[in-house]
């Protein structure tokens, strides 16, 4: 038996997501079709010490190789990142920080108002905004990535505001099916994108978490029968909230979904069929490859586990058939 459908309200106009005590604004709680929150509150004075997260995460995925980025700041903490997957071999490539009190990060207060960066010792990211998108860089002792995600006009990007409480609360924007146009350098080779075949996928994050959080999400993005596909799924995290971060972009348009999604896998074999239906959702995933991560640094800990494979299955009258993605299962304390 599926769950409640919740009454999601669409905000049309800019809207601040805090008060100016730090807390949530009600008038904030909502979903978007193109980032109209100002964040800037978030992160700023004492209220939540520690618990305010702001992040960058993009996705890039070539024929080839999957390439991801963190820039993030969880609070008492900055803790960037690059992955790398090849995707003929399934060698995978992870740099990973933990920066005391956010040293050599920053991160714009609202999204695309200013440069994302990170520096530490063994690695570099810049993610900044351009007159026709967002060039996404990264540089280490293996990899360098130089790709641009295009934002073409009249895309759609899902806003969502999911609030747990008036003190505990996040603004995601999920941002699939962004052409991408570069490369990326793996020990000295370098893989070109492809028209039609490379994408780039964003998680903006800002908000104010509990201490002990899981979510599910799943994402994809191509083209299918001719159109280009968005796909953004997740669970868990915004149950019992009256929000969800579910939708499905067609040639830039946004259909939001509402529903609430059983999530159906085996956590004794992640590499088996993964099954999301509910509403107009009808899907099996089929991983290919599976990232596990795990953390574990006092305060913080992370058990990661992502897949990487194809789409089957339908959102009400939207085929997926053979859309690439991921979907993952992460335990967070932070």
């Amino acid at each position: 038996m599926m769950g409640h459908v919740p009454q999601e309200r669409e905000i049309t106009e800019a809207v601040d997501l805090t008060l100016g005590n730090g807390r949530l604004n009600p008038a904030a709680v909502g979903w978007t079709r193109s980032p109209l929150h100002r964040t800037d509150g978030v992160g700023h004075g004492r209220v939540g010490w520690g618990r305010n997260k702001r992040w960058e995460y993009w996705a890039v995925t070539f024929e080839t190789h999957v390439a991801a980025v963190v820039v993030s700041d969880i609070g008492y903490a900055a803790v960037p990142s690059l992955f790398v997957l090849d995707r003929r071999s399934g060698e995978q490539i992870s740099v990973d920080a933990i920066s005391p009190l956010g040293r050599g990060t920053s991160l714009p207060g609202t999204l695309d108002r200013g440069p994302a960066r990170a520096r530490t010792k063994h690695l570099a990211i810049d993610i900044v905004a351009t007159p026709d998108g967002t060039r996404l860089r990264a540089r280490s002792k293996r990899v360098d990535l130089d790709v641009i995600a295009h934002l073409v006009p009249g895309h759609d990007r899902l806003g969502v505001v999911v609030p747990w409480s008036d003190r505990l609360f996040q603004y995601t924007v999920k941002d699939p099916a962004r052409p991408a146009v570069g490369r990326v350098i793996v020990d000295g080779t370098a893989y070109r994108t492809a028209d039609g075949t490379s994408w780039a996928t964003l998680d903006h994050g800002r908000g104010r978490w509990p201490y002990a959080v899981s979510w599910n999400w799943g994402s994809g993005s191509g083209i299918v029968g001719g159109r280009t596909i968005g796909l953004q799924l997740g669970g868990r995290w915004t149950d019992g909230t009256g929000s969800t971060e579910n939708a499905v972009i067609v040639d830039g348009w946004l259909t939001k979904i509402s529903d609430d999604l059983r999530w159906q896998y085996s956590p004794e074999d992640w590499m088996s069929p993964w099954r999301i239906d509910g509403g107009p959702v009808a899907l099996t995933f089929h991983p290919e490859h599976v990232r596990e991560s795990v953390t574990q640094l006092g305060v913080l800990a992370s058990r990661t586990h992502q897949c990487f494979g194809t789409w089957r299955g339908r959102v009400g009258e939207v085929g997926v058939d053979g859309l690439f993605g991921w979907v993952e299962d992460v335990h967070q304390r932070w």
